[in-house]
């Protein structure tokens, strides 16, 4: 968008150099020498480091005796989506809560940051977005194969009955290629829409006529985070449900 951030800017000064000396190294081109590390990235490293920081003290801060209000809050989180796994994968499926837990606590920041003036949604950016979508594409397809092995995994394209498998094998292939595409495209249009809409009312009136919309985003960024779990907790269903059943 042509906009320097500051911490982007921050981030290029400090590491640029380098980075550009190992890229470099590496047989990497840089078209942009000044900033060779993109904004999205310098903000999704402030998003990572920021949330390493904070559970680290959290982590200190833990007790049984007294708990603080920032454990109550992440203990609600944190049986919130064990029940929901419960539900739609089982109890065997909490062996996956922690991917979840991280993932939606990254989204939602990444989400929310670009709320704070100056500074710059990740997921405002389609790469951003499209890796946390692979990741997901690549964690429940992983747990498919892990846990029924590739032949048994792959079993299930080709249909319940074996005289539809040339059908089913292009459909479920598309399908299963379709839900990164989904994942990213959905996050990244309703954040990019939401900063876009408050760059535009700050321009017309700051501090003022952005604010019914900042506090919208506020929940909008908690709920993207939510369908982004929940659909990734649906995924793992499918490839534990399989699973389940060659088991029984």
């Amino acid at each position: 968008m042509g906009h320097h951030f500051w911490f982007s800017s921050l981030l290029n000064k400090l590491l640029g150099p380098a980075v550009i000396f190992v890229g470099e190294l590496l047989g990497a081109e840089f078209q942009n020498r000044a900033e060779p590390i993109p904004s999205a990235v310098a903000h999704l490293l402030l998003v990572a480091v920021l949330l390493l920081i904070f559970f680290w003290w959290l982590r200190r801060k833990l007790s049984v005796d007294s708990p603080s209000g920032w454990q109550h809050i992440l203990e609600v989180v944190v049986l919130g989506v064990r029940d929901l796994m419960d539900s739609i994968i089982g109890p065997h499926g909490r062996k996956y809560l922690p991917f979840h837990i991280s993932l939606g606590t990254f989204i939602f920041l990444a989400n929310l940051i670009g709320l704070v003036p100056e500074l710059e949604s990740p997921t405002a950016n389609i790469n951003v977005t499209a890796g946390c979508a692979i990741i997901v594409f690549l964690h429940y397809n992983w747990i498919g194969i892990r846990e029924q092995g590739l032949l048994n995994y792959l079993k299930h394209f080709a249909g319940p009955v074996i005289f539809i498998a040339p059908l089913m094998i292009p459909v479920e292939i598309l399908s299963h290629l379709a839900r990164p595409f989904s994942l990213s495209v959905r996050l990244f249009a309703n954040i990019f829409g939401e900063d876009m809409i408050i760059i535009v009312l700050t321009a017309l009136l700051p501090f003022i006529l952005p604010l019914p919309i900042m506090a919208l985003a506020i929940f909008t960024s908690l709920l993207q985070a939510f369908v982004f779990v929940i659909l990734s907790i649906v995924y793992i269903s499918g490839a534990a449900e399989h699973h389940e059943a060659h088991a029984h």
